[in-house]
């Protein structure tokens, strides 16, 4: 059974779950500690604001002799892999999956392991001080697969359309040849009661792909939405000689996304997306919530009655994603990037790392039907030229991989944004009442306009942020203070009705819906008080504020008037 998915994604490979207890040693230990996998390590007693390096370790059995894969969901967030003392690679970045292949695994038990570091500088462009916190440690689940047959079905790819009353899923393949001569295969696609078998694939040494589509009437099958969120599963089976060798299952839905003029459009019809931008942060937990963490959040936000979340500001896990498929929640994803200088974004590593958390994004989360649009770098320097270019670069990026999906980036370059003709979708950070006390109508018509003036005027508009903080357990009605919870339910409740149902507008996302932690020296330099961004209306240990009645209460009516 897997671990990184909500589903078995192979019936015929095998495949093993190296969660559970590792070891793991830190420079001042004399000897290695149990270190329960998945979990970051300032869970740890004594290790609650440990910032540097750790070595994690474990032994597996391989059940055969052959090529194998260790796939990681995510680790915290910079790492290099050995195995039986020698490196297998390295990688960056605890928002994305990543695999790392071992050219040839001998049948038996193996040493792993994993040199770890959440220190920023040099070695990240991405994890700096920011207004959320650096974890450290093996944050989301680890498998390892085996492949004693010298060949993998590495990912397939779908993507549905719709014309004249059949739907079409365009499926592509990525098949891997780990050995050295050319071999021949038959290949079946199964999905909604359809079945294809495509024989004689000749797949060379190396990589080889494969597309194919399937054509299916309107009336078999249903199409996925928020209010009917219809999954269906798919499985590739690789045979060869008439013996299956290897498998992928995924899900998959029947839904379209697009833009049309200001709407963005969901199976033809136009679509307002309402709900909140959520941190992967636990007061218990950190970064690394275990599946039932994610449950009680997906069931706070359906009580709350919001239809969409903004994986603020990275890739999530993707038993998120998978409870969102399920649950009709429709996700803005984004890589990872907020609030970078142009000074920042110039580091050395800053456009490889980017590009590889936007490859690795893509790839692994592709066939996630509740991903309306895909997302990058959050308030950075789109008031600038030069980043105007790392803009562009990066859409042109996302659409070579996926042009199925539109593309947005939210701003809060007030007056100075060169970026807004780039993306498919127009969104706006602001905070009325919070950072100034503006009337929210007035800037909302501001932002709209400056938009529509420098290249937004035909696209769809998103008010990506709004909020205010509060201190649980706070009241003041009286003075009305900042960070008393009535304030912020009233900041909440003035933007809402400033932007729910605006014309032009097609989505409103609440900054934020949990408090979050944040370094001390964040905390210090920026004001935030118990070093926690404490704008969510549910706090760290997800404890309810008076914001979130206010909300529930909005969004309801929201709904029930559409």
């Amino acid at each position: 059974m897997t671990s990184i998915r909500l589903f078995d994604t192979h019936h015929v490979r095998k495949h093993e779950s190296l969660n559970g207890c590792w070891d793991i040693t830190f420079p001042s230990d004399r000897k290695p500690r149990d270190y329960w996998v998945p979990s970051a390590w300032e869970t740890l007693p004594g290790k609650e604001c440990y910032v540097g390096t750790a070595e994690a370790s474990r032994r597996f059995t391989a059940p055969a002799t052959g090529p194998a894969r260790l796939v990681f969901g995510g680790i915290s967030h910079t790492c290099e892999i050995f195995l039986d003392g020698e490196k297998l690679g390295g990688h960056h970045n605890a928002y994305t999956p990543f695999a790392v292949t071992i050219p040839s695994l001998n049948q038996g038990e193996h040493d792993l392991k994993i040199q770890i570091t959440n220190e920023t500088g040099e070695v990240s462009a991405l994890h700096v001080s920011n207004d959320y916190y650096n974890y450290g440690g093996i944050t989301r689940p680890v498998e390892c697969h085996f492949f004693p047959q010298g060949i993998c079905i590495e990912r397939v790819h779908l993507t549905p359309k719709y014309e004249k009353g059949v739907w079409t899923l365009h499926a592509e393949t990525k098949l891997v040849n780990f050995t050295p001569k050319p071999r021949c295969f038959d290949f079946e696609l199964e999905v909604a009661g359809r079945r294809e078998m495509y024989t004689g694939i000749e797949c060379a040494p190396g990589e080889t792909f494969h597309t194919a589509e399937i054509t299916f009437p309107e009336a078999d099958v249903t199409p996925w939405s928020p209010d009917t969120p219809r999954l269906y599963m798919f499985t590739a089976t690789l045979s060869e000689n008439e013996k299956k060798v290897d498998d992928w299952c995924d899900r998959t839905a029947f839904r379209t996304f697009s833009v049309s003029g200001k709407d963005v459009v969901l199976n033809g019809d136009p679509i307002f997306l309402y709900g909140f931008n959520r941190h992967e942060d636990h007061g218990l937990f950190g970064n690394a919530l275990p599946l039932e963490a994610m449950v009680r959040d997906i069931e706070l936000m359906k009580d709350l009655g919001c239809n969409a979340v903004r994986t603020s500001h990275y890739p999530n896990d993707q038993r998120f994603l998978d409870l969102c498929d399920q649950n009709g929640i429709l996700v803005w994803e984004e890589n990872h990037a907020r609030g970078l200088s142009l000074e920042q974004m110039k580091h050395p590593r800053f456009r490889e790392q980017c590009k590889d958390c936007i490859d690795e994004m893509i790839a692994w989360h592709f066939n996630h039907p509740s991903i309306v649009m895909w997302g990058i770098l959050n308030e950075c320097a789109s008031g600038t030229d030069e980043g105007r270019a790392m803009y562009a670069e990066q859409f042109e990026q996302i659409k070579a991989m996926d042009p199925s999906r539109p593309t947005t980036f939210a701003s809060c370059a007030d007056g100075t944004d060169v970026c807004q003709d780039l993306p498919d979708i127009c969104s706006w950070n602001f905070y009325p009442n919070w950072y100034d006390d503006k009337d929210p109508n007035a800037e909302a018509d501001r932002f709209m306009a400056y938009a529509a003036e420098h290249g937004g005027e035909d696209k769809p508009f998103i008010f990506s942020e709004f909020g205010g903080g509060a201190l649980l357990g706070y009241l003041d009605p009286v003075r009305n203070i900042k960070y008393s919870e009535n304030r912020q339910a009233d900041i909440l409740r003035d933007c809402l009705n400033a932007v729910l149902g605006r014309p032009g507008v097609s989505g409103a996302f609440i900054w934020q819906f949990c408090d979050v932690r944040v370094a001390d020296e964040w905390a210090v330099k920026h004001g935030r008080p118990r070093a926690i961004n404490d704008k969510g209306v549910v706090d760290e240990f997800r404890r309810p504020k008076m914001a979130y009645q206010t909300v529930k209460e909005i969004f309801h009516a929201f709904a029930a008037g559409r």
